[in-house]
């Protein structure tokens, strides 16, 4: 088993306030130099939104030092950088929007910042151990499926550019895939942690890989059926992606069998050929990403103009950006959505980019640290589970703007408008605070909620 070594709770601490000062500074500096270099003078509401940030991060932090103590310190100022950033680039797209008559998403993105942490809070306060949720496997799975469902049913689901995954509920839109990412993997870890001995038998070998028997396909058969109906049903090539991607990893954590990965590649890719010959709105993504600068394809309704303009702004960016505020991001459709990290791009530069990439990079890499460190089976396949989430999800958004891959219309985590996507990644953080305290609490030492008493492993929880 792996170790790690704890400091002292006292100095951890102090690492955690320092990094979310830090994450703070980034924040409002951005939001403040945005509108230094649009408007020539400091926001209208400067004091009210430092004031808002600051409240916000000090409850994130008084929370997580009483319900979770021996949490990776670098989680939670990583989520408040990236959360701080994006909220500075949203404030910079509002002025654009604002001086063209567009409608403006800043206040309102502020709102779902401060619902996403309660509720985060509220998570860490009412799950005091993440092996609890184990028990409630199969619920996960069943509330998937019917959140997967939800777009579907006449009068609810409506359909925004092809892809039909959004719900209304009277004034408010819901994008349920986006909880569908975490209930999936509490799933995908309860089940595989009961059944990866079965899973990891291999049968016959072909090309130097142990491919596992038949009878133990039944799972990835069923997720990959869950995924075509995603892409048939919904026409949400990213969606679909996501989900199967993130089974097909977590499978190959929990089994070490690289046969999986060839299977899941090997199912997935045919279907998308399919998909791509059967549904017109697929078609046209792979059209628009393989013909991007076609003259025909660029002036077409729902063609290449946002993602040539993307690339535009990229090139524009250069090394080192154009400036806060003097670039023109607002040129391409929903900058400060799918587009965001195109914004970024532009006016951050290369160099601005790669800071935020390797932000993300940091908390995947303490959601694995996490995972390996944790005693228990689930937890370890929870958080692999979470951090390969973020990790597929970015990588599918940063291939689609950059025509890497075909654009998806899925969100970068903490930094894009909208209140599921803002829910969904703090509701991730919750998580691997939670499994990474389990992980860096001394065996020795009893949780508080035990009074006193160090709750036994049960069979099946360790590895």
């Amino acid at each position: 088993m792996a170790t790690v070594s704890i400091a002292p709770a006292r100095s951890r601490r102090l690492v955690e306030v320092l990094l979310l000062l830090l994450a703070l500074a980034v924040g409002v500096g951005g939001y403040v130099l945005a509108s230094l270099n649009y408007t020539g003078a400091l926001p209208a509401n400067l004091f009210t939104h430092v004031a808002v940030l600051v409240v916000l991060a000090v409850v994130a932090e008084v929370g997580v030092h009483f319900l979770a103590p021996y949490a990776d310190p670098v989680i939670l100022p990583v989520a408040v950088a990236l959360t701080g950033l994006g909220l500075a680039m949203i404030y910079r797209l509002d002025l654009s929007y604002e001086r063209l008559g567009g409608e403006t998403v800043g206040m309102r993105q502020g709102v779902y910042v401060a619902a996403s942490i309660v509720l985060a809070a509220l998570f860490l306060t009412a799950v005091r151990d993440h092996r609890r949720l184990r028990r409630y496997t199969y619920t996960f799975g069943a509330l998937s499926l019917v959140l997967l469902l939800l777009p579907m049913i006449p009068g609810l689901g409506t359909e925004t550019y092809g892809a039909r995954v959004w719900i209304r509920l009277g004034p408010m839109s819901l994008q349920p895939g986006e909880l569908v990412k975490i209930t999936l993997a509490l799933f995908f870890a309860g089940y595989l942690v009961t059944n990866r001995d079965n899973l990891a038998i291999g049968g016959r070998k072909l090309l130097g890989l142990r491919l596992p028997r038949g009878r133990d396909l039944g799972p990835i058969m069923v997720v990959w059926l869950i995924g075509i109906a995603i892409l048939v049903l919904q026409r949400d090539l990213g969606t679909s992606l996501l989900f199967f991607s993130l089974f097909v990893a977590t499978l190959y954590v929990a089994t070490n069998r690289p046969s999986w990965l060839l299977i899941g590649f090997v199912l997935f890719v045919p279907a998308v050929a399919v998909a791509v010959k059967a549904f017109p709105h697929v078609a046209n993504r792979f059209n628009v990403w393989l013909n991007a600068l076609d003259p025909d394809v660029y002036s077409a309704t729902g063609g290449s103009y946002q993602v040539v303009q993307g690339l535009f702004g990229q090139a524009s960016g250069g090394l080192m950006g154009s400036g806060w505020g003097r670039g023109y991001p607002q040129l391409v459709p929903l900058a400060n959505s799918d587009f965001i990290l195109s914004s970024f791009a532009e006016e951050l530069g290369l160099t601005g980019m790669a800071a935020i990439l390797v932000l993300y990079l940091v908390l995947i890499q303490r959601g694995l640290r996490a995972a390996v460190t944790v005693r228990d089976g689930f937890g370890k396949l929870l958080a692999t589970g979470l951090s390969f989430s973020l990790a597929i999800q970015l990588f599918v958004v940063l291939g689609g703007i950059t025509r890497l891959i075909p654009l998806t219309g899925l969100t970068a985590p903490f930094l894009a408008a909208g209140g599921s996507s803002m829910v969904s990644s703090w509701l991730t953080v919750a998580l691997l605070i939670r499994v990474s305290d389990a992980a860096r609490r001394p065996a020795s030492t009893p949780a508080p909620w035990n009074s006193g008493v160090h709750e036994p492993m049960k069979a099946g929880d360790a590895q």
